[in-house]
């Protein structure tokens, strides 16, 4: 037994050693989680929720606007949810995109927690979520009056984190 404690420094570091590479060719470098921050809302078109007529992301609204991607499958977008419902109670507009999701689950979600979504879209296989740099959900974007994002939050909003991505319309 004694003579397996002398190797435990090295099996340690073996270990670390597995344990970063394996996160190192996981990891891809170019990844830039705030890449479009600055730039247009990427231009892609989606089914609406409820209708399935294809909408535009870009133009589904003027003015100031969140877009929140979430799923009902994403137990992180259940925390979020009363934070989203009180933006909407203070006037603040969200698109919501559906990411990965069912539309019937999605819409049960909605009906369950509330729904503080202007526009409801559904991204059933990710790929405006790739467009969008989505690493995870939730993710939130501030979309300015012009159409540029002007700021992006991974994770649950908290009402800090909401004041201040929309401090940054003024």
């Amino acid at each position: 037994m004694r003579r397996w404690i002398g190797f435990a420094p090295l099996i340690v570091l073996v270990a670390l050693a597995v344990l970063f590479a394996g996160y190192a060719l996981k990891h891809d470098p170019r990844v830039q989680p705030d890449a479009l921050v600055g730039k247009p809302v990427p231009a892609v078109v989606l089914p609406d929720l409820d209708t399935g007529e294809m909408v535009a992301v870009r133009e589904a609204l003027s003015g100031p606007h969140l877009i929140n991607f979430y799923a009902s499958w994403c137990a992180p977008c259940r925390v979020e949810a009363p934070q989203l419902m009180a933006l909407k109670a203070r006037g603040v507009t969200v698109v919501g995109i559906a990411y990965k999701d069912e539309p019937a689950r999605s819409q049960a979600f909605l009906a369950e927690l509330g729904d503080p979504f202007a526009v409801k879209l559904v991204d059933r296989n990710g790929r405006a979520g790739i467009e969008f740099g989505v690493t995870g959900v939730p993710e939130t974007f501030l979309v300015g009056g012009d159409g540029m994002i002007l700021a992006k939050h991974s994770g649950p909003l908290t009402d800090a984190d909401a004041q201040k991505m929309l401090a940054k319309l003024r």
